[in-house]
């Protein structure tokens, strides 16, 4: 969604209900700005955009038979359509409203993922053959971006622990490495140089099979919306969420550490492990405190974004400012 201006109305536009509730909004944001301001506070505005956002125009299709899984957290969602508009997806545009747009006719069938590297079992499998074996479960996560905002979204997935057994790593895996689809015909945003294409991301060993690590394929009990990162996401619950790469046609498993897209373009500011640290800052800012969508007030950010007694014995002994 895209927010348009007031001095880019149309007198004759004026009256249209659309624009009428759009304004509202813009000015009521406006005005919580503007205390913000005068306590002498920099805001950050992202409000709810489930009054106006339009529904991105794909079919949206019901997954049956998934369990709910006791790993969920117990937070109110982050409702569907903030979900579903509000997205970081730089294979399609660096604007967070538009993937929902530039992503809707996103070709996602047929679809296959190539496992390579230090596995016995090495192959290019359909989709269908990677989720046939695994019986999908609703999680709910909390998503924690590194621009300062978060989520709370029910995942439909299954464990990468489980898949990655199914391939045999041999004793030389000590990572695993994840591309997404590199297709600039159907993803504009990869005809700029903003990133190296395609986008590349990584796992420890350990930290893939861990049982927090999912695969996804759906949200809201629904097949994932293209701009979600459809069909085939990771989803990595205690680190930043450009940790967990979209649209994946790739997995590797390596033994040194692989060089990750984010690493690459800015080394200093995004490290390989990425793991919510509040007492780690962005250079360029501070993430000691987040605010989730649809909220207006910020809350603290808790190490590891909430699941320091599940993860934190990964990390024993590391320092975890050096190895951000």
């Amino acid at each position: 969604m895209l927010i348009k201006k007031a001095s880019d109305i149309k007198s004759s536009e004026i009256t249209d209900p659309k624009w009428y509730v759009e304004r509202r909004r813009f000015l009521k944001a406006a005005s919580a700005a503007a205390v913000v301001v005068a306590a002498g506070a920099t805001p950050v505005l992202l409000t709810s955009t489930s009054e106006t956002a339009p529904e991105p125009e794909q079919t949206r299709q019901k997954i049956e038979n998934v369990a709910k899984s006791p790993l969920s957290t117990d937070e109110p969602l982050t409702p569907y359509e903030d979900v579903t508009n509000y997205n970081n997806f730089y294979e399609f545009d660096t604007d967070k409203y538009s993937p929902a747009k530039l992503a809707k006719n996103f070709r996602t069938k047929p679809w296959s993922v190539a496992i390579e590297g230090e596995v016995l079992k090495p192959g290019v499998y359909t989709l269908e053959d990677i989720l046939k074996p695994h019986p999908l479960e609703e999680r709910i996560y909390r998503l924690r971006c590194v621009e300062g905002w978060s989520m709370v979204i029910p995942w439909v997935g299954f464990p990468l622990g489980d898949l990655i057994k199914r391939f045999e790593p041999t004793s030389k895996a000590n990572f695993v490495e994840f591309t997404t689809l590199y297709d600039p015909e159907q993803m504009p945003g990869q005809r700029r140089s903003v990133l190296k294409w395609p986008y590349v991301e990584g796992l420890r060993l350990d930290e893939a099979l861990h049982p927090l690590t999912i695969l996804a394929v759906g949200l809201y009990g629904e097949v994932l919306p293209n701009q979600n990162g459809a069909p085939l996401r990771l989803v990595v619950p205690w680190k930043y969420g450009f940790k967990s790469i979209k649209s994946i046609v790739k997995i590797r498993f390596v033994e040194q550490q692989p060089m990750t897209t984010w690493a690459l373009a800015a080394p200093h500011e995004y490290g390989f492990y990425s793991n919510v640290n509040p007492d780690v800052p962005h250079p360029r800012w501070s993430q000691a405190r987040e605010r989730r969508i649809g909220e207006f007030a910020k809350r603290k950010t808790l190490i590891f974004n909430g699941y320091a007694d599940q993860v934190g014995h990964l990390y024993a002994g590391m320092d975890l400012r050096k190895f951000f």
